[in-house]
């Protein structure tokens, strides 16, 4: 796709600007805060995506006793993002955890962690 046309996926072109405010593509931690998390190392990201995972389950738990699930789907949104910055420090892209999530499609949950089991099993031997 070319450069002056937007990706259609808002996750690809989310990635794509955090991508954009990395250090070695000129990222100013003085004027980004993605920026800013890059900076200060992955201990920084990762603090915040802790953080927004608990903010996940206390507004779920809100929806339950009737609060407005608006406020899930922000902190939602929130630690997707910080996720994303995750991703990007790694070298991975949304892209990366649609692949796997195709890949375990039709796969139930448990026949999926005993593969994996398994797997982590025969690389440690």
């Amino acid at each position: 796709m070319s450069p002056t046309v937007p990706h259609p996926d808002p996750l690809a072109r989310l990635a794509a600007v955090i991508e954009s405010r990395k250090p070695a593509h000129g990222g100013d931690p003085e004027k980004s805060y993605v920026a800013r998390l890059f900076h200060k190392g992955p201990d920084a990201f990762l603090k915040k995506i802790g953080e927004e995972a608990t903010e996940v389950v206390l507004a779920a738990k809100d929806c339950d006793h009737g609060a407005d699930p608006q406020k899930l789907v922000n902190e939602m949104a929130d630690l997707w993002f910080h996720c994303l910055i995750a991703l990007a420090h790694h070298g991975k892209t949304p892209a990366d955890v649609v692949t796997e999530l195709e890949r375990r499609e039709g796969l139930s949950g448990l026949e999926e962690k005993a593969l994996r089991k398994a797997l982590a099993r025969e690389s440690g031997e």
